[in-house]
């Protein structure tokens, strides 16, 4: 059995394993081009959130993924596909680098972590929704 780890090295490690982007980059995305999921909680997400993101909690995200409206292909068949690119965030960037590393391991070929989460994406100056 391998030596445990602390919670800092565990969300290294699946940043070792992941793709993270600035959130400047992200700003660049035409909305739809990639599906934005907040895995903060449901207060969390209530107070602030990135435009056009859905909310599905890391607790429940591999359990209710597949079965989002934004994954269940009704809008569009792209939307159903394991290639859909997808952005997780959190406020700082750990709970959505553990997440995205748990979608690559069930198959999602193009998961993304948003360095620094909501905390960086406000620093950088971008809009946040409150809807």
């Amino acid at each position: 059995m391998p030596a445990p780890m602390t919670v800092n090295e565990l969300v290294a490690a699946a940043r070792s394993r992941i793709r993270e982007v600035d959130p400047l980059e992200c700003a660049r995305w035409r909305p739809g081009e990639v599906v934005v999921i907040d895995v903060r909680e449901p207060g969390e997400f209530a107070q602030g959130h990135l435009p056009g993101a859905v909310n599905l909690p890391r607790g429940v995200l591999e359990f209710q993924v597949h079965a989002h409206p934004a994954m269940a292909c009704s809008t569009s068949d792209a939307l159903a596909q394991p290639s859909r690119p997808l952005l997780l965030y959190c406020l700082g960037g750990g709970r959505s680098a553990l997440a995205a590393d748990s979608l690559r391991l069930l198959g999602f070929e193009d998961v993304r972590s948003l360095a620094g989460g909501l905390q960086a994406w406000r620093n950088a100056g971008l809009p946040v929704s409150m809807e």
